[in-house]
């Protein structure tokens, strides 16, 4: 009786350890969607501002300065539910200012253009890596959330499920393929 009663406790004990284990690994994947999407959101909002800089210095002809500028404005003022959209619309705008490499060379030649090309191109590099790292935690994340003893013992608690950040982030082909900047 008393070793049925021992190795219950043991079960139970080992039982517990395994879900308290995993509620913390889950814990441990929502600080990182967190941190990830710190990330990511500094990275979007350094873009829309070298963007908004670029296009306000004079460096680039009326037009896709007006181009640039809406562009960059909108997704740095787009509420939450709007803001993959808008980010979109960033890339696409930049796409098409700085779409052929005599465009990013008619603005490095420009006195104090180099450092503006160079400070874009940088920030165009590292949107797409921060969205990938995000979209990597929140996949992992979805993963463990599916697993059945996750659902049935409630260890996600009240957190809300992850999303994805969705949006089109492909650089201008010359800024993107930039030698030699950072």
């Amino acid at each position: 009786m008393i070793e049925t009663l021992i190795w219950i406790a043991v079960v139970l004990f080992a039982i517990g350890l395994y879900l308290s284990w995993t509620a913390g690994r889950l814990d441990r994947l929502h600080a990182r969607i967190d941190a990830a999407r710190a990330a990511l959101d500094a990275q979007l909002v350094r873009r829309a501002s070298v963007a908004q800089e670029l296009a306000t210095s004079g460096l680039l002809d009326p037009a896709a300065s007006i181009v640039l500028y809406e562009a960059a404005h909108a997704a740095r003022q787009a509420e939450e539910e709007q803001r993959e959209v808008a980010e979109s619309e960033l890339s696409q705008a930049l796409r098409a200012v700085f779409g052929e490499p005599e465009q990013v060379e008619a603005v490095r030649e420009v006195p104090g253009g180099e450092q503006a090309a160079g400070e874009l191109a940088a920030a165009v590099r590292r949107v797409p890596m921060a969205r990938r790292f995000h979209n990597d935690a929140v996949r992992a994340a979805r993963a463990l959330r599916r697993h059945r003893t996750v659902r049935w013992f409630r260890l996600a608690g009240h957190a809300p499920f992850p999303l994805a950040f969705e949006m089109d982030d492909e650089p201008p082909t010359a800024l993107a393929d930039r030698p030699g900047s950072s």
